[in-house]
């Protein structure tokens, strides 16, 4: 059976929004990760059957295909095609796991994969008028950098709230506390710091030409609960909500890829391979759980189970959500899931995200020299979708 392997994975540092990356357009970050890529590997880049990127927004620079857009800028040959997915926050998983497919069925040996968000970029747009000339009247103007907008009225009211309501809701029916998510909070940020200063990120991260930006931009060496408690709650109309700027992932620019290929098609060792995947649908409202079952299935799809995992990358949207998630999974050992800190210090730029936990395992598994890796991500609107990695 042809088994799909990562061969290398690289990202950005992640960039806040406004901050340091800003001024970058997202088809210019997807190439830096694309060309980085190839130059890390020395693979011809010829020889890629295909580019499969993610991107969540698709409204502005990184409208009309950007995987395409980005492999050109790259530097590629015209003969290398490209295709831009959507699955939302986790667009670059759905990259990864379409570019496996593809190798597994033997319609592809090599595969770059990844994904781009710019949030910072992020056009306002209004609905195209009925009329060429509308005269009279206003018309709303939405910003596309993250959640809902021109919503069908068809769908349920309890399914259209905002992702802070629903990471409220969570919390409220997860019993989780307003000092557990601000505790989750600050350890992400301290993990994240700590390993960046330790030199762990070093090996999967490439510097965006013309910027200076060593880290993650978002990491804040010094926060504290203390200092988390006095942050509004956000997303409760009552004002007594749990749910803050905090303990909630900020809005953040960045680029990520993860070179796959069928084993032996590099001469360089790879990561780690690909044994797992898994998807799963629940009510759009309380989206933050879904990822428990999608990591179960991926487990189970492997042949694995909990209690064989050493390394967890859960993408945390919310703290909330993510304390959750680490809740449906029992059997999972807490100390396990991200280990080197997560997006609520490291940012979600949406379309990047995935390959950013995907890669991070790979290494994290290559650094180990063996293990068992689950990388999950929660999506909006109701889904959730895991990969599972093995070395």
């Amino acid at each position: 059976m042809t088994r799909t392997y990562v061969y290398d994975a690289v990202r950005t540092p992640f960039g806040r929004a406004g901050g340091a990356l800003s001024g970058i357009r997202p088809d210019d970050l997807a190439a830096t990760v694309m060309r980085a890529t190839v130059e890390r590997t020395g693979l011809d880049p010829a020889r890629i059957d295909d580019v499969i990127f993610g991107d969540a927004n698709q409204a502005g620079e990184d409208n009309r295909n950007v995987a395409r857009m980005g492999l050109l800028l790259a530097g590629f040959p015209t003969t290398v095609p490209g295709v831009t997915v959507n699955r939302l926050c986790a667009s670059s998983v759905e990259a990864v796991v379409q570019g496996s497919r593809a190798i597994e069925a033997g319609d592809a040996d090599v595969i770059l994969a990844g994904g781009v968000e710019s949030m910072s970029r992020a056009p306002f747009v209004v609905e195209k008028s009925a009329r060429p000339f509308p005269s009279v009247g206003n018309q709303t103007l939405w910003n596309t950098a993250i959640g809902w907008r021109m919503i069908n009225k068809r769908l349920p009211k309890e399914w259209t709230i905002s992702n802070g309501e629903s990471a409220e809701k969570i919390a409220r029916e997860w019993g989780i506390g307003r000092d557990e998510q601000d505790a989750f909070a600050v350890r992400s940020h301290r993990l994240a710091a700590a390993a960046w200063a330790a030199g762990v990120y070093d090996a999967e991260t490439v510097q965006v030409e013309g910027v200076t930006l060593t880290r993650d931009e978002g990491i804040r060496d010094d926060t504290s609960v203390e200092k988390l408690a006095g942050l509004k709650a956000l997303f409760a109309a009552d004002g007594n909500g749990s749910v803050t700027a905090g303990n909630s992932s900020p809005i953040n620019d960045g680029a990520s890829a993860v070179l796959l290929g069928r084993e032996g098609v590099l001469a360089s060792d790879p990561l780690a391979v690909i044994t797992g995947r898994g998807a799963h649908g629940v009510d759009p409202d309380v989206f933050p759980i879904a990822p428990i079952e999608a990591a179960n299935k991926a487990l189970a799809r492997a042949g694995r189970t909990w209690a064989d995992v050493d390394v967890v990358e859960l993408n945390e949207a919310f703290a909330s959500q993510s304390i959750a998630c680490v809740q449906g999974w029992p059997d999972l050992d807490p100390e396990k899931v991200n280990i080197h800190g997560g997006a609520l210090a490291i940012g979600h730029p949406l379309g990047a995200s995935g390959g950013r936990i995907i890669g991070h395992a790979a290494h994290e598994l290559a650094r180990r020299d063996g293990g068992v890796a689950v990388a999950a991500i929660c999506i909006g609107v109701g889904q959730g979708l895991a990969v599972v990695l093995e070395r």
